[in-house]
């Protein structure tokens, strides 16, 4: 969600991969083909828009960071050093913080996005475990990370929450067997947003539900938001009035949720 003008974006697997509705719902824009020019992308994993209303993208297609003004131009790809970009959310400054899956590792991006020239690119969290949402506190510049665990035999595996300070030192963490003993159902995290409070919310693909775990310093606490009318929720954010939306991949809509 744009901060400024309450505009979205949402990546997805159609012909144009990123969408941009306007703050009725209605679609302003779509661009971002697949194909090899440097604009078009090939595999989009997550999607966020900064500050100075500038579209970022990972494309998991080619292992880069691509960036996009309101009107589908491109202005910026990023593709040295990663070896599988996944999620990623702004900071207040537009600057981006984005897991790389594959290499464990949490960066920072810095750009003159206007330019299309890349400041710095730089490691601030490694020997993560293949992470891939993240999400940044507006007010407190704490970051939160899903990481996706390996199962042991055949099974689908887990999920792991951690939450790092503004300075990047660990405040929390609980994995979903950590949180099977204190909630009543077996959590897999998708996405994570934090709110206007600064709490940690979470998509929850095996109850279909989201959930708000609390802020950093009382992680983890259990409120369910939504338990009705989510099939596959996949993504999630918070518009400037502190709306809800979410991105429902079981049926390929975006639902938006007031805060009253």
């Amino acid at each position: 969600a744009c901060p400024g003008s309450g505009r979205l974006a949402v990546a997805h697997d159609g012909k144009k991969r990123i969408h941009v509705f306007g703050p009725s719902g209605f679609c302003l824009r779509r661009f971002g083909e697949r194909g090899e020019a440097s604009c078009d992308i090939k595999y989009p994993l997550d999607v966020t828009v900064t500050s100075d209303g500038h579209v970022v993208v990972t494309d998991g297609g080619d292992c880069s960071v691509k960036a996009f003004d309101f009107e589908g131009r491109g202005v910026l790809a990023v593709r040295e050093g990663f070896s599988l970009p996944w999620g990623l959310d702004a900071t207040p400054k537009s600057e981006v913080i984005l897991t790389d899956s594959e290499a464990g590792a949490l960066y920072r991006l810095a750009a003159d996005f206007q330019r299309g020239e890349l400041r710095r690119c730089q490691i601030i969290r490694s020997r993560l475990v293949s992470p891939r949402a993240v999400a940044v506190c507006q007010s407190s510049g704490a970051v939160v990370v899903i990481e996706h665990l390996k199962a042991r035999g055949a099974g689908k595996g887990s999920t792991r929450v951690k939450i790092f300070s503004a300075e990047m030192d660990l405040v929390g963490q609980m994995d979903s067997f950590g949180l099977n003993l204190v909630f009543p159902s077996r959590i897999y995290a998708t996405a994570v947003a934090f709110d206007k409070e600064g709490r940690v919310v979470v998509t929850d693909v095996c109850s279909q539900a989201v959930i708000c775990l609390g802020k950093p310093e009382e992680f983890p606490v259990f409120n369910p938001l939504i338990s009705n009318g989510l099939s596959y929720p996949v993504g999630l954010t918070y518009t400037a009035n502190n709306s809800l939306v979410v991105l429902d991949s079981g049926d390929h809509s975006v639902k938006v949720y007031s805060s009253t």
